[in-house]
């Protein structure tokens, strides 16, 4: 699908998302329809993706779970209500479109909501957690043309037999992408609570920077390890489309941030580009080690496959073989929600897979290093294992990419380790 062509005598179509911080109030919903009708008045024809209010959404998941359990002869009928929760939870995003819709006519800007049914963005019927797939973008495209700016409500869709789906959290992001991408929008601008992508969390290293440009492939690795800024899949067909995506703070009024935010692009858009351009680290991981694990041909199938049946995402691998080489030690993570589910059916399965022993910790944390200068330049990994090592800080685990290297470490460590690695590879110097 072609992006970012500018049609003959037509105007450039742009996409602002707005976050739920972004949405919290009705002076920030004003704040959001002033950026709004600056790029109106700039020339551009604008859709603009809402979230709900913060905090409303974990309401009214909260009002669901009061609703309680199927029991009885109603849990025969109905095993569950998956599709009623996706009712009431879209519900969020409906009240803000409405209200900024509201707020940019009251401005004098001709404007309308159209939910994802009207749209329609079309998507599977998983329930919690559908996926977009087709998007007929007629409707949309000729109400741009028509002169109306058109605000749509992120994180839903729906099925093809007409039922409500919502994309999981963080999916208005995604939802931003794909209405950019069918409205053949030059870019998609995503307002949130920070100015940009930066080097590493500010709130850890105060020398942090903030990051002109970042590639796709990179930004993609950082929201795979824990960075908050964009939601993956939304950065996944970002890249996929090759549609350019700018990060920016919503908390400024019009002009106030033309040098600001961070550009999601390509790579061969980024003039100046890092050996390593941001630590990520997420401490949402556990451990899990079976000791004596048959080494024969089948196990790790058995056991991945197990965990792959109850939809545990496994991440780092590793296994090492006893001196007998007969038996092998494997360790692998798993996110820390997971993880005493992942215990469970690995010991239910013990005397099958014929191991000795489980161990679990939940005291760990991943710390990566990610850039696309690291293709081209040796010596990187011996950087930050020295760094680490100076610091008196144990790596339990590594695992690499292309563009990737991360290492698992006590979870204390932490912070020391994210800004001991910020100025080993003096991401502190970054536009200096």
């Amino acid at each position: 699908m072609p992006v970012r062509q500018k049609e003959s005598g037509e105007m450039t179509r742009l996409v602002m998302k707005f976050g739920g911080t972004s949405m919290a109030d009705l002076e920030r919903i004003r704040r959001a329809a002033r950026l709004v009708a600056a790029e109106v008045d700039a020339g551009h024809k604008v859709a603009v993706v809402v979230s709900a209010m913060a905090g409303k959404t974990n309401e009214l998941v909260a009002w669901t779970d009061g609703a309680g359990q199927p029991t009885g002869k109603a849990a025969e009928v109905h095993a569950n209500s998956d599709d009623e929760y996706d009712v009431v939870v879209a519900s969020g995003e409906q009240v803000t479109a409405g209200l900024l819709a509201m707020t940019l006519r009251n401005l004098g800007y001709p404007a309308r909501s159209m939910m994802g049914w009207q749209l329609p963005i079309k998507t599977s019927n998983l329930h919690g957690k559908a996926r977009i797939g087709d998007f007929e973008a007629d409707n949309l495209i000729n109400v741009l043309n028509s002169g109306q700016i058109v605000v749509v409500p992120g994180f839903q869709g729906v099925t093809d037999d007409d039922r409500i789906t919502t994309l999981g959290r963080g999916g208005s992001d995604t939802s931003a992408v794909a209405v950019a991408i069918a409205a053949k929008a030059i870019r998609c601008d995503i307002y949130t609570d920070v100015d940009g992508v930066y080097t590493t969390d500010p709130r850890i290293e105060a020398k942090a920077k903030r990051l002109p440009k970042i590639s796709f492939e990179e930004m993609l690795e950082m929201a795979s390890l824990g960075a908050k800024v964009l939601q993956t899949r939304s950065v996944e067909l970002a890249m996929a489309y090759r549609m350019p995506v700018r990060v920016l703070s919503s908390f400024v009024e019009p002009g106030e941030n033309l040098d600001q935010g961070t550009l999601v692009c390509d790579e061969e858009e980024i003039v100046e580009k890092h050996i390593v351009s941001g630590v990520a680290y997420s401490r949402d991981e556990a451990k899990i080690t079976l000791l004596g694990l048959p080494n024969k041909i089948g196990v790790s199938a058995a056991v991945f496959g197990r965990l792959a049946a109850a939809n545990i995402n496994v991440d780092m691998i590793v296994q090492s073989e006893k001196r007998s080489g007969e038996y092998a030690n494997q360790l692998f993570t798993v996110g820390r929600r997971d993880a005493q589910r992942a215990a469970e059916i690995m010991t239910a399965a013990k005397e099958e897979l014929g191991f000795d022993d489980i161990k679990v910790d939940e005291g760990v944390s991943k710390i990566s290093i990610v850039g696309v200068g690291m293709r081209s330049h040796t010596g990187v990994a011996e950087t930050m294992f020295r760094a680490l090592s100076e610091k008196g800080i144990n790596i339990q685990v590594i695992s690499t990419s292309e563009i990737k290297i991360s290492v698992l470490i006590d979870e204390a460590y932490t912070e020391l380790a994210v800004r001991a690695l910020h100025a080993a590879y003096g991401l502190d110097k970054i536009g200096a």
